[in-house]
């Protein structure tokens, strides 16, 4: 009875509960997210929490939530505000800022910072190494380079004198890798980094003085630091003990001398940041010398070779090899077309005076003035470090051109040189006349037209210790036709030649549109003057470098001489006197054997060199190097100057640039290329 009561209440409840949902209003089921947070693939916000149940293990769909009765739907989880975020654009590459340059008609002889002689070898290697110190190009003064700190001593008792250098460390070689297009750091056997150290700069003197390094610029060691000139002199020694060796005299037979050796020059690398130099005297060039090319850290491993790196020689210049460490990489060099410097990255940007460049690639292109000036007109050249002579009027009145033409001071002297044992000019009379009979300021106005000045003699005015025209008016030489003919006339009344014509003359110069013109111009002058024929020759640059250097000098042979260092000495000793650059000896001591040039040796000379040199009143100098020009150029008359250079050169108004007196050889890592539009300020 008590069940079947239950069972009444029991159903009448259930259909109580079915009327009552049939008349209320539906709600409707809000879908619940799942548990996980859905995934946003660039969350830049928090996604609130959706109020769920928590569910550890869900294994089936979760029914719907009975929720509150809302007027609009909620079921939907809103969108999650999310920022946009821009896809990333790959930036355009900048445009690389390439300069085009002319650097003569004839190829480059060499990169090689020991063998290099002249300008542009020079104009390459101090843009892919770098000395201890550097010389500023404007202002010719020597600035600390890698040095940061350069230590004087005590002088010696027999005078000599030792500096200290303390070198950056931080400098790594480097090498431009053609496959991947980018210039790469050096490593070592053990795959670490090859860093430029003292000992890179000891081996590279030591190289330069070595005489089987060949170097004709050995004297700007030998001549200054301790031990060198023994150790370049056994070179010529070994020539001459296999010159005794005869049939009877075996080679035991000779007696040597003790042989000077590369531990006999007083350079000396302390550790890898200390390197010791000691010179022969207290002169202030000692301040210069580890500024010079020839000073300029080389590496051994690659031109010796070590444990995992082929001994290269004489071709670790190779631009598929080579490895430098300046502000620019060799990049490509194609032989009397172009050679290509790019962009050295890993160059530090905290050495004042050699800043990282601005400029990605230097192309300097080997081609003659005509055809570079050419270029230049179409845009294919952005400058030119010589202009044709034969164009100055028209560039100069073209409302472009001549605003982009410089001309400016330069430290050099153009002169022809006589070889003084050659026929005819072996008597001083004849090498007078032929000088006396050069008219220079009509050369000037009239063939090269750039503004240089008549040279009297040698050293050009404002270099130190060199005269001037002020103190010196009457100093040297100058055109004067009657001296000219009377000091012929004196020769051939004493040699009983009776007409000028028969006297021949050879005149040489290096090839150029200009020296050709200019040699050309001279011809006449002497034809005019004196009745001579002179036959005019030329040859390749590197060719020529040889030429004059050896027993096949012509007579007459042209060359132009720009400042090392900013001293008189650099000229009238370094060059003039024997054993320099341009009177070369065969061990390279004064007073041996002439090997070439002007195979010329004056005791009265070389004694008045020697003492301007230690000199230290300036006044004093001058007067020594004055009484020195007038042997050179008058007396003797080894050398005919012609003028005093000035640097004339092209370069678009677009070019931010320095400008150099030293020679043409232009520090482009501080020039830039400015965008279309903007122009440097001036030409000076």
């Amino acid at each position: 009875m008590r069940s079947k009561n239950l069972f009444i209440l029991l159903s009448v409840m259930l259909i109580l509960s079915v009327v009552l949902s049939s008349c209320a209003k539906q709600a409707t089921p809000t879908a619940v997210p799942p548990t996980e947070a859905p995934v946003v693939e660039e969350p830049t916000a928090e996604v609130p929490p959706t109020e769920a149940p928590v569910v550890e293990e869900p294994t089936a769909e979760v029914p719907p939530t009975e929720a509150p009765v809302v007027e609009e739907p909620t079921a939907e989880v809103p969108p999650t505000e999310v920022p946009a975020v821009e896809e990333p654009v790959a930036k355009e590459p900048a445009e690389k800022k390439i300069m085009t340059w002319s650097l003569g008609e004839t190829d480059i002889p060499t990169i090689d910072p020991a063998i290099s002689t002249d300008t542009s070898s020079n104009q390459v290697n101090m843009l892919v190494f770098a000395g201890i110190m550097n010389q500023n190009e404007v202002t010719a003064e020597f600035e600390n380079g890698l040095a940061t700190e350069v230590t004087k001593g005590e002088v010696n008792a027999d005078g000599t004198v030792k500096y200290t250098y303390k070198l950056r460390t931080d400098i790594p070689w480097v090498k431009y890798n053609a496959e991947t297009g980018e210039v790469e750091e050096v490593k070592d056997c053990e795959g670490n980094v090859r860093y430029v150290t003292a000992k890179d700069f000891e081996y590279a003197i030591k190289r330069t003085a070595n005489p089987a390094t060949a170097s004709d610029y050995a004297f700007m060691v030998t001549g200054y630091i301790v031990g060198a000139a023994e150790f370049y002199a056994t070179g010529a020694d070994e020539e001459a003990a296999e010159a005794e060796t005869t049939e009877e005299a075996s080679p035991a037979d000779v007696v040597e001398k003790p042989k000077a050796t590369a531990d006999d020059v007083a350079v000396k690398a302390i550790d890898d940041e200390t390197l010791e130099i000691t010179y022969l005297r207290d002169i202030a060039t000692n301040t210069m010398i580890p500024g010079l090319w020839v000073t300029y850290a080389v590496p051994q491993w690659l031109i010796e070779g070590d444990a995992c790196t082929e001994a290269m020689a004489d071709r670790w210049i190779d631009p598929e090899v080579v490895q430098t460490y300046g502000p620019y990489a060799v990049k490509e060099w194609l032989h009397d077309d172009h050679l290509t410097i790019i962009k050295n990255p890993f160059w530090p940007a905290d050495i004042a005076s050699i800043p990282p460049s601005k400029i990605d690639e230097v192309v300097f292109r080997i081609i003659s003035e005509s055809a570079g000036l050419a270029e230049y007109e179409s845009g294919n050249l952005l400058g030119m470090y010589q202009v044709p002579v034969a164009e100055m009027d028209r560039i100069k009145a073209d409302p472009v051109m001549g605003k982009e033409l410089s001309i400016g001071p330069n430290f050099c002297t153009y002169f022809y040189g006589f070889n003084t044992q050659a026929e005819f000019v072996d008597d001083a009379r004849v090498r007078r006349a032929l000088s006396m009979s050069i008219d220079r300021q009509s050369l000037i106005d009239n063939v090269v037209k750039g503004g240089q000045i008549p040279a009297q003699w040698f050293s050009r005015p404002g270099l130190v210790a060199a005269p001037t025209l002020e103190e010196y008016p009457d100093l040297g030489i100058k055109y004067d036709p009657e001296k000219a003919k009377a000091e012929l006339q004196s020769y051939m009344d004493e040699k009983k030649i009776t007409d000028p014509s028969e006297i021949k003359i050879e005149l040489m110069f290096n090839t150029s549109e200009s020296h050709n013109k200019i040699a050309v111009a001279i011809q006449q002058m002497w034809k005019d003057v004196l009745g001579i024929d002179a036959i005019v020759q030329n040859q390749e640059w590197a060719v020529y470098l040889k030429t004059i250097r050896s027993e096949a000098t012509p007579q007459v042979w042209r060359l132009g001489w720009c400042q090392d260092y900013p001293d008189a000495a650099n000229f009238v000793d370094d060059q003039a006197s024997s054993g320099g650059s341009s009177n070369p000896t065969v061990d390279g001591l004064a007073g041996s054997k002439p090997q070439g040039g002007f195979m010329w040796y004056n005791e009265e000379f070389e004694n008045l060199v020697n003492q301007a040199l230690v000199e230290p009143d300036t006044a004093k100098r001058t007067k020594l190097y004055a009484d020195a020009e007038k042997i050179l150029v008058y007396d003797d008359a080894v050398m005919a100057p012609i003028y005093w250079y000035t640097s004339v050169q092209l370069a678009k108004m677009n070019i931010e640039r320095t400008f150099s007196v030293m020679g043409g050889k232009e520090s482009f890592n501080k020039w830039d290329i400015l965008p279309e539009g903007q122009e440097r300020a001036g030409n000076k």
